[in-house]
C-alpha cells in the first residue's frame, strides 16, 4: 500500500507541477532505493574496510600489543596523523599493528561521515539516514571505548570492544543492504518469483530462525571474549564452563545453519539460500579455527590425544601461522554475524513485500 500510494503523489506532483518525470525515476521512487549510488558506495567502502579493521584488533590482542602506545587519541605525544611515518614502519611490530589499527579505525570514520552526509543529500528515505547516524554514532563509541581501554589499562573494557566491533560490522552489512539495488522491490518480487510462473511465490519461511541464529552468533562472540580476555580473577571452573558452552553453541549454530539453508531453499530465493549455503561453510571453518585456536594457546585437548604429534606438541610462543589461526577465529566470528544479519534483513524484506501484495489484493 506504501508503494502505491507513494506512486500516486509522484502522478500527481508531475500533473501539477506540468514538469516531466521519468519512468526510471518513477520506479526509483516507488521501490525505496537511493536517488544517488555514493550511499551504497560508501556503505560498500565501510563493510570492506571494517573486517580488516576487526583482523588488525584481533592482531593487536594476540600479539598483547593494545599497550604499546600508551596514549590516547594521539601517540606518543604527536598528533594521530602526523607520527613519524619511518618509525611507525621500521618501528616495532607492536606499535605498527596498534598505530595502525588507530589509523584504520580514523579512516572508517571519515567514511561513515562521508556516508551519513550521501544518505542526507541523495536518500529520500529517512530511516535511511537515521540508519547513518547510528553508523556513525557507533564508529565513534567504538574508537572511544578503545581509547579508554588504553588510557585506563582495564581488560574489561578490552572484552566490551572486542563484542561490539562485530555489532558494528553487521551494522554497516545492513547499512549496504539497505542501499543496494536488490533492497528495491522490484528485485524482492523478481528473486521471489512474482510475474515469472503462474504459480507465483513460495511461502516464505519464518524469520525466527534467523533471528536465534543472530542471537547465538553474538552470544559466541561474547563468550569468546571472555575466553580471550579472561580476567584474573576468574575462577578455573568458570573458564571450563565458559569454553564447554562456546564449543557447543558453535555446533548448534552449525546446525542451525544446515536447517535455514534447507528453509530458505525451499522458498526458491537465490539471494535467501546462497548465504545460508555460505553460513555452513563459514561455521565449518570456524569450528576447525577453534579447535587450532585452542592448540595453540592451551595444547591438544583430551579428545584428540589419539592424533600424530599431540604428545610431543609444547607450548611456545606464537609464530605467524599460530598468530593468523587466532586472528582468523576472531575475524570469522564477525563474519559469520554479519551474514546472519543479512540473511534476516533480506527475509525480512522478502516478507514485508509480499506482505503489501496481499494487503493490496495483488497476489
Amino acid at each position: 500500500m506504501a508503494e502505491a500510494t507513494e506512486v500516486v503523489s509522484v502522478e500527481n506532483v508531475e500533473a501539477s507541477t506540468g514538469s516531466k518525470v521519468t519512468a526510471s525515476e518513477q520506479e526509483r521512487n516507488s521501490s525505496g532505493v537511493s536517488r544517488s549510488r555514493w550511499p551504497r558506495r560508501l556503505a560498500v567502502a565501510l563493510v570492506v574496510l571494517v573486517w580488516p579493521l576487526i583482523w588488525v584488533g584481533g592482531l593487536v590482542t594476540t600479539y598483547d600489543a593494545g599497550m604499546s602506545v600508551p596514549d590516547w587519541p594521539g601517540t606518543y605525544g604527536y598528533n594521530l596523523f602526523l607520527y613519524p611515518l619511518s618509525t611507525w614502519l621500521l618501528g616495532p611490530f607492536d606499535l605498527f599493528i596498534e598505530h595502525g589499527h588507530r589509523l584504520l579505525g580514523a579512516l572508517v570514520g571519515f567514511v561513515a561521515i562521508g556516508f551519513l552526509i550521501a544518505c542526507w543529500l541523495g536518500d529520500s528515505r529517512r530511516w535511511v539516514t537515521v540508519l547513518a547516524v547510528a553508523v556513525l554514532a557507533a564508529v565513534i563509541g567504538q574508537g572511544v571505548l578503545g581509547g579508554l581501554r588504553v588510557t585506563m589499562s582495564a581488560r574489561v573494557l578490552a572484552m566490551v570492544h572486542g563484542c561490539t566491533g562485530p555489532a558494528f560490522f553487521a551494522l554497516c552489512v545492513v547499512a549496504a543492504c539497505v542501499t543496494g539495488a536488490r533492497w528495491r522491490r522490484d528485485s524482492v518480487l523478481a528473486a521471489a518469483g512474482i510475474g515469472q510462473s503462474e504459480e507465483g511465490a513460495r511461502p516464505s519461511p519464518r524469520l525466527f530462525l534467523p533471528i536465534l541464529m543472530v542471537v547465538a552468533a553474538y552470544s559466541q562472540i561474547v563468550f569468546g571474549a571472555q575466553l580471550r580476555h579472561a580476567l584474573p580473577t576468574a575462577s578455573p571452573g568458570m573458564f571450563a564452563h565458559t569454553a564447554m558452552t562456546h564449543a557447543s553453541m558453535a555446533f548448534l549454530l552449525w546446525l542451525f545453519a544446515g536447517i535455514a539453508w534447507w528453509r530458505m531453499r525451499g522458498c526458491g530465493d537465490l539471494t535467501l539460500s546462497r548465504p545460508a549455503a555460505g553460513l555452513i561453510c563459514l561455521v565449518a571453518v570456524q569450528i576447525l579455527l577453534g579447535v587450532g585456536t585452542w592448540i595453540v594457546n592451551y595444547g591438544y585437548p583430551p579428545l584428540l590425544d589419539s592424533l600424530p604429534g599431540s604428545q610431543t606438541y609444547r607450548l611456545e610462543s606464537k609464530n605467524l601461522l599460530d598468530a593468523w589461526i587466532v586472528t582468523g577465529h576472531v575475524a570469522t566470528g564477525s563474519l559469520i554475524l554479519a551474514v546472519t544479519t543479512l540473511l534476516t534483513v533480506r527475509l525480512w524484506r522478502r516478507r514485508s513485500v509480499l506482505a503489501s501484495l496481499d494487503v493490496a489484493g495483488l497476489r
